[in-house]
């Protein structure tokens, strides 16, 4: 009797850093992403909530472990160093939990993963990894170290040169078209020289492009604005590139079984950013021991909190900080003065904080102590910054697009559960893919 090998089942995700389910239902409406609208009208488009704050540096991690910040150790871009004011970047290497792919790869399953935010320095994965921002070297955000010279000779670029386009706009877009081109010839790099079970490409150009020139999607008299559409249809040509290649090879019966895509936060536009240590000090929690301090080693004793971006709000604890005033009798009272005081905070008439969340309510896991006390979310409009350096309260950058917590996205061939949490999307991937 013939004896018939089975058909390998892939897997495949398109991450799209920062984009909105509203902006992503838009642009397929009105025509501008084709391939998108298709992929609607087939599967299932769900609206999708991130762990908390907001920002890649803390959903990225929620992704590939499949856990929430409490049980990952990772709370934001910046982290207090222990007994300190100080500040750190954690980085790959203090992701406290294994991966999925690192998961998949107990069973044999191999995995493609290009331009993964938060995965620098590059560890080993079974597979290929080649990490996204914030990456500083390519040579040391791949893995196995053997696909380097593959990658130069393509003149692979990690991101686009932000400081640079967030001033020269026309040089944004070219930039941002460049680099979409870069990530496809990645992809042509491994998509047959390699074998996998499991391929994951993400873009970050639509983060940087909602940053930079939200108000060209939102303003169509907006120089940029149709610059904007287009380059979301080139976005959506690489979508429609990735989901034909691999329905020729993914061993599915059911259209789009096994093809996933999804967002990490949401974005709206800016009305106000909003300084919320400049809060804290108006209201008697914060003092320095300076008029202008150069960092947060300069606050004073009777300080009772202090903030880290992106408006994450620590206690001055006892036993934690050097100079901690607040020990735990008084810790509960204190961030009920801060919560109510903040649920008041308005601008021109509009609430600027939807939530004021307390550590136990958004964290669970052995890292929670780590967190901040508070985790205050603005109403959309409202970025909320944890500068010192700036004397208003309110005010504005060149900065035209801010994140938001409760507007990402997921796309599935199955429909996704109620009420989801970017943190659900291991499991959904690597039962689909195990």
């Amino acid at each position: 009797m013939a004896l018939f090998k089975r058909r390998k089942h892939k897997t495949l995700v398109v991450g799209l850093d920062g984009v909105p389910y509203p902006l992503l239902k838009d642009l397929a409406a009105n025509g501008t992403m084709p391939n998108v609208a298709k992929l609607i009208e087939t599967g299932h488009l769900a609206k999708m909530k991130v762990t908390l704050p907001e920002i890649s540096a803390v959903s990225w991690p929620s992704f590939m472990t499949g856990t929430n910040p409490g049980t990952h150790g990772i709370f934001g871009f910046l982290d207090p160093k222990p007994g300190s004011y100080d500040v750190r970047f954690p980085n790959f290497k203090d992701v406290k939990v294994p991966t999925f792919w690192e998961k998949m790869g107990e069973r044999k399953k191999k995995s493609i993963v290009i331009n993964q935010p938060s995965t620098y320095p590059a560890r080993e994965i079974p597979g290929v990894l080649v990490s996204g921002f914030v990456a500083l070297s390519l040579k040391k955000s791949v893995y196995p170290p053997r696909i380097l010279d593959g990658l130069e000779s393509i003149d692979y670029d990690i991101d686009i040169d932000t400081r640079r386009a967030r001033e020269d706009h026309d040089y944004l877009i070219e930039d941002l078209d460049a680099t979409l081109k870069g990530r496809l010839r990645a992809v042509d790099l491994f998509w047959t020289k390699e074998d996998w079970d499991y391929f994951q490409v993400v873009v970050t150009g639509t983060d940087r492009l909602q940053h930079y020139i939200w108000a060209a999607y939102d303003e169509p008299s907006h120089k940029y604005h149709q610059a904007f559409l287009d380059y979301y249809g080139k976005v959506d040509a690489f979508i429609g590139e990735m989901y034909g290649r691999f329905s020729e090879v993914s061993g599915r019966t059911h259209e789009g079984e096994g093809f996933f895509m999804l967002s990490d936060h949401g974005f709206c536009g800016i009305k106000q950013e909003v300084r919320v240590a400049n809060w804290l000090r108006d209201n008697g929690f914060l003092k320095f021991e300076s008029e202008e301090p150069g960092s947060l080693e300069d606050i004073a004793s009777e300080s009772k909190a202090f903030v880290i971006d992106p408006g994450r709000i620590y206690l001055n604890r006892k036993g934690r900080f050097p100079k901690g005033s607040v020990d735990e009798d008084s810790a509960s009272s204190i961030m009920d003065e801060i919560k109510s005081g903040l649920a008041e905070l308005e601008f021109e008439g509009e609430k600027v904080i939807e939530r004021v969340f307390e550590r136990d309510e958004v964290y669970s896991g052995p890292e929670s102590a780590k967190g901040p006390d508070l985790i205050p979310v603005g109403n959309h409009g409202f970025d909320l910054k944890g500068t010192i350096k700036e004397a208003d309260l309110f005010g504005r950058t060149n900065l035209t697009g801010m994140h938001t917590w409760d507007e990402a996205f997921f796309w599935s061939a199955k429909e996704a559960p109620a009420d989801l949490n970017i943190s659900q999307l291991a499991g959904i991937i690597m039962e689909a893919t195990v």
